[in-house]
């Protein structure tokens, strides 16, 4: 009879430890995809002032320039919202494409 060479159950033990840990780990995935807001939507907004002694005339373009910084801060809030729900269904649709490939491997 021959002697058992100490290395096989050895090597035997660690390769089957070593195929139950990567059998047991999840599979890595991908990041999500992501959509940059456009420089609009993340400056602040920009609201012109009155001078300390306003006349009539810089009350009135005041109010045509509060007017017009209005309009263009809610466009960029507007545009904001409307990347972050493109950003959401686009990873919603991400999801639902990767998670029906896990569950085949």
């Amino acid at each position: 009879m021959t002697p058992i060479n100490p290395w096989i159950p050895t090597g035997s033990v660690a390769l089957l430890i070593m195929i139950a840990s990567c059998a047991a780990s999840p599979p890595t995935s991908a990041t999500p995809p992501r959509i940059a807001l456009p420089t609009e939507a993340t400056t602040p907004c920009r609201l012109d002032r009155l001078p300390d002694q306003p006349t009539l005339a810089d009350l009135e373009a005041g109010y045509v320039a509060r007017g017009a910084g209005i309009v263009a801060c809610d466009a960029a809030r507007r545009m904001a919202v409307e990347t972050l729900e493109a950003e959401r269904a686009l990873q919603d649709r991400w999801r639902a494409g990767t998670a029906g490939r896990g569950r085949n491997r």
